[in-house]
């Protein structure tokens, strides 16, 4: 597609049929399908212009390894599943005298234990704590809730991240920030002024132990769960398919808990690790491949013929399509919106309201609406960070100072808060596929907790800014 000279607004209309459909309908697939339509339309391309744009968006190396992720995630989960091992976890952790509040709580310390990936994070934690949430009657809007809380606003928060890396390498030849050493120990300085985050975080433990009572959409849909026995409402399509959930243990085949499950993790979550340390990235394709072909060969040794393996293996593909059908779309309108400039947009109608008071505030707001109509907070951070550090370095006489630790943070947490808000987000949609919820579902319970963080932080940087 070519790019349009400028849109203005309109370039804003992609991003908000699919919003705007996504609630209405509440079928996610049809609602980015629409969206991506119309901004091909009104990008002045005729009708051929929709295939060509998922050509362009989805054959490309970016999608080719998130697609190849997902599918390894499936392969893993069905192997999970087919011997037994989630069931052996949940009974493990069972054992252990559970309640609802520990469940929740376990499933929040995973999560936060899990924080080199945000892609890995959402579907380990999902996925392992989804029989034992079920059981003790957790609905799965809670369960992605906890996911979705849990994986970036933790991996943006851990200076070992592949989230940190990004946001350090982007701030390089920054004022005084002259290589990655000098960008890492800023953004490691501006941690503690990350607000959304650390409250998101806090907020889900709050939630998990009952100190803050349920509210709104999800307390509805924990009394639904609790009191009917309905994890997920009459209409719900859950984003992970019966082919995944509907699996059954292998009969006649003896099984264990640390071959079968903890070692596959481990070997997940070594690999990732040894990855960041020696290259500085997770490489979390990688490491998901290594543990299904390492769990195939397990399962073969105990037994399982090989033609039950690959069709568990099939069935785990399966399983995980509804999650890259959408993923697909999103990706799709992603581009779409780049295509448009829709960022600059935003951007543009903005900028001249920055003040040295009101920039840390301005720019949460500002990332964390362009993440929302993006759905991306890597691809925000890469328009957001170029923009508003900068800025801040010209109102502190090119020094690193507070103004320049509270905009990295505002930026990094702004990018998380618009995720957390958004249909179109990639780590939300991991999140309810993990939870095995219906994505529209998880977004509007998750939105309410989300705005009062979002409104927090906001009170929060204005107060920063007045200091300054």
């Amino acid at each position: 597609m070519e790019t349009p000279v400028d849109l203005g607004p309109l370039s804003l209309v992609p991003a908000s049929v699919a919003i705007l459909l996504a609630f209405l309908t509440r079928n996610t697939v049809f609602s980015l399908a629409v969206a991506c339509l119309a901004g091909v339309l009104v990008a002045g391309d005729n009708l051929l212009g929709f295939p060509r744009l998922l050509v362009s968006a989805l054959g490309n190396e970016d999608f080719s390894w998130i697609f190849l992720l997902e599918l390894f995630i499936g392969i893993l989960i069905a192997f999970f599943q087919r011997t037994g091992a989630i069931l052996n976890f949940s009974s493990f952790i069972e054992r252990r005298r559970m309640t609802r509040k520990r469940v929740q709580l376990i499933a929040w310390f995973m999560g936060m234990f899990v924080y080199f990936s945000d892609y890995f994070s959402p579907l380990f934690v999902g996925s392992t704590m989804r029989a034992l949430s079920d059981r003790f009657k957790i609905s799965r809007e809670k369960l992605a809730y906890i996911c979705d809380s849990t994986s970036a606003p933790v991996s943006i928060l851990v200076p070992i991240t592949g989230w940190a890396v990004l946001v350090a390498g982007l701030i390089v030849g920054m004022g005084p920030i002259e290589d990655a050493a000098d960008a890492m120990a800023a953004f490691i300085l501006s941690i503690p002024y990350n607000l959304y985050s650390i409250l998101a975080v806090m907020m889900v433990g709050l939630i998990a132990a009952g100190i803050l009572p349920d509210f709104g959409p999800m307390k509805k849909a924990e009394e639904r769960a609790r009191n009917e026995g309905k994890l997920t409402r009459e209409d719900a399509q859950p984003l992970m398919a019966d082919e995944l959930t509907g699996i059954d243990p292998y009969p006649g085949i003896q099984t264990s808990l640390f071959w079968n499950f903890v070692f596959p993790v481990l070997l997940v979550i070594g690999f990732a690790v040894g990855s960041v340390t020696l290259t500085g990235s997770a490489r979390p394709m990688e490491s998901f491949l290594l543990a299904s072909v390492m769990a195939a060969i397990v399962m073969r040794i105990q037994g399982i013929p090989l033609a039950e393996i690959t069709d568990t293996a099939m069935a785990g593909i399966k399983g995980i399509m509804p999650a890259i059908i959408i993923l697909a779309f999103a990706y799709a309108l992603n581009d779409l919106s780049a295509t448009l400039n829709t960022a600059d947009y935003i951007i543009s109608v903005t900028e001249s309201w920055l003040t040295p008071k009101v920039l840390p505030v301005l720019a949460f707001l500002i990332t964390g609406f362009v993440a929302f109509s993006t759905g991306t907070s890597w691809g925000t951070y890469a328009i957001m960070i170029p923009i508003a550090v900068p800025l801040a370095f010209s109102f502190s006489a090119n020094e690193l100072d507070t103004v320049v630790y509270a905009t990295i943070a505002a930026v990094s947490g702004g990018g998380v808060f618009g995720d957390h808000c958004s249909p179109l987000s990639d780590t939300s949609i991991l999140a309810s596929t993990g939870a095995a919820s219906d994505h529209i579902d998880h977004v509007k319970t998750q939105l309410p907790y989300a705005a009062i963080i979002g409104g927090i932080s906001i009170l929060l940087y204005l107060a920063i800014g007045m200091t300054m």
